[in-house]
């Protein structure tokens, strides 16, 4: 209601974590293939600076002795409830069993950092971004309308950070995807609707693509749906012109495009999470907005979004330009 929807529309919550911005988008086709619908506006969101900490015996009680205090944010969205640990365990068996040396992880974080960055300079990212005006106490309205994470990247600082998950590990804050706030959309519509209303779309749906193994190994799981998405489609990887892979860490992304052999200049070519963030709802959405106007920008034909998510599963798109 709050987008301006009148209240006849009806609407659904999506809890996929990571992938649920992307989900909607393939729930939406879906619906349109099947007749249920015409137009669907599909995205995500996530508060994540705004998780609230939780206590679990309040209702009940508290009796004699110490209490527990737990993390929201982490608890519904950045643990492994399989394994019992943080995602960011996954992300160091990964780096440890692809061999994905710190060194790589880093460089790739600094390399998203200065992609980001200028996408920013060029005003690549201003076609996605609406501008969101915060009321001030005195003065005029802040206008926020550029990411803020890839301005705070400090590229000579990265390589000296202590790992954040395991002593002697890889993964660290700079080269992991930071805590951020963020909602993406998108409107989905049938050709016929689009014909009639005379709306020229950026892009048409081509395939999608599902894959799950055990949830420690969530972090290459989009390489399967990438695959299985290709296969759908009908065209080969090399036929694809970019990827959008999230970078919920940096070893995600480059685990992924070596075990599918992409080349890193069409992987994540505006910078990705590492330096943009990663709101958990919001992503998979973001990452194919900006997949379609990197469409549109080069006028390239093909376009890949992947994306990780707790419990071993990964989600794929592709996209054409139109």
């Amino acid at each position: 209601m709050f987008a301006g929807l009148p209240t006849s529309v009806g609407a659904t919550t999506v809890h996929k974590v990571c992938g649920s911005g992307l989900k909607t988008v393939i729930m939406a086709s879906q619906m349109i293939r099947a007749g249920d619908a015409d137009v669907v506006v599909a995205g995500g969101m996530e508060n994540m600076t705004q998780a609230p900490y939780l206590l679990p015996k309040a209702r009940g009680g508290y009796r004699l002795g110490h209490g527990e205090i737990k993390d929201a944010m982490i608890l519904d969205g950045l643990w492994d409830v399989y394994n019992d640990y943080h995602m960011g365990r996954a992300a160091e068996l990964c780096a440890r069993e692809r061999g994905v040396e710190r060194e790589a992880q880093d460089a790739f974080a600094i390399e998203s950092y200065r992609r980001a960055n200028q996408a920013i300079a060029d005003g690549l990212f201003k076609a996605e971004i609406v501008p969101v005006e915060v009321p001030q106490r005195r003065g005029d309205p802040l206008v926020v309308d550029t990411d803020e994470e890839p301005g705070r990247g400090r590229p000579d600082k990265m390589p000296k950070l202590r790992p954040a998950f395991e002593k002697g590990g890889t993964v660290t804050a700079a080269n992991a995807s930071s805590i951020n706030d963020g909602a993406s959309a998108m409107v989905i519509m049938s050709k016929d609707k689009a014909d009639e209303l005379g709306i020229q779309p950026l892009a048409r749906v081509v395939s999608n693509g599902h894959f799950a193994q055990d949830p420690e190994w969530f972090t290459t799981a989009p390489a399967g749906a990438i695959k299985h998405a290709a296969e759908r489609a009908g065209v080969a990887l090399s036929d694809i012109d970019f990827f959008e892979i999230n970078e919920a860490f940096a070893v995600v992304s480059l685990a992924i495009a070596k075990e599918l052999s992409l080349p890193l200049d069409k992987v994540n070519p505006r910078g990705g999470a590492v330096a943009i963030g990663h709101p958990i709802g919001a992503s998979g959405n973001r990452i194919l907005a900006t997949l379609l106007y990197t469409l549109k920008d080069t006028g390239k034909r093909y376009g890949c979004a992947g994306i990780c998510l707790g419990g071993g599963e990964g989600i794929a798109l592709i996209v054409e330009r139109m």
